[in-house]
């Protein structure tokens, strides 16, 4: 899993939840099936997606490690890069 992008304080990486909600899972459903990862961790992490879908250049030149590294504060990204 080197490399990708996980929920803080789990090893849940952001991808599977991409995957569950392509496969048609509900948010509800995933987060049944991974109860490490609260609600408000997976809103977070789609909010990020969709900025980045909606302003690749600006969300992508904003994504720093400022946002996928430590515990996430207020406001702060649920997601970190797997070590």
């Amino acid at each position: 899993m080197g490399g990708a992008l996980v929920f803080v304080g789990t090893r849940v990486p952001v991808q599977t939840l991409l995957e569950h909600l392509q496969a048609g899972d509900s948010l509800d459903e995933f987060l049944r099936n991974f109860p490490s990862v609260h609600r408000e961790q997976a809103v977070a992490a789609l909010e990020v997606a969709k900025d980045l879908l909606s302003q690749p250049s600006r969300a992508a030149a904003s994504l720093t490690s400022d946002h996928v590294s430590a515990a996430p504060l207020p406001g702060e990204s649920p997601v970190r890069e797997c070590e």
